[in-house]
């Protein structure tokens, strides 16, 4: 299936490009959630009409997202949680816990920009956490899990 894409997406393209991708990817995803449209000779000339609308949207996005990660980059947060004897916490701290901390910091943060690629932490200490603010903005904060008395 060949689609336009209306912005960027990771590991596929950028804004205006016409790629192939498999049917249930594009029908499914895609142009439900307005990243892409087919591309059909109709569509292709309201894309053409419509670029430079789509490309400062884009821009400002961006933007957004560096004045995001100005903010946010090298930001150390501390989380206190029960813990054991060796430091195993009671439960986890995760996305949400993280999007909380950072959030009464200050700043806004989705869950979905929180990326923990080994899972939640389980253990006290500090850590080091990547954020995906925007497909070409990451930030990185310094967690530090505290355990409780």
């Amino acid at each position: 299936m060949e689609i336009i894409l209306l912005q960027k997406v990771d590991n596929l393209g950028d804004l205006g490009e016409k790629v192939n991708v498999k049917s249930g990817f594009g029908r499914n995803f895609l142009i439900p959630s307005g990243k892409a449209v087919p591309a059909t000779e109709e569509n292709v000339k309201i894309f053409e009409e419509r670029r430079a609308e789509l490309e400062k949207e884009a821009a400002e996005k961006l933007q957004a997202a560096e004045a995001r990660k100005a903010k946010i980059d090298g930001m150390e947060i501390s989380i206190t949680c029960k813990a054991g004897d060796e430091g195993r916490l009671f439960g986890s701290v995760g996305t949400a816990d993280i999007t909380k901390a950072v959030t009464d910091n200050g700043v806004e943060l989705a869950k979905k920009e929180v990326l923990l690629p080994n899972g939640a932490f389980r253990v006290a200490g500090e850590y080091e956490v990547n954020l995906h603010l925007h497909a070409d903005v990451n930030a990185t904060i310094k967690l530090t899990i505290v355990p409780e008395a």
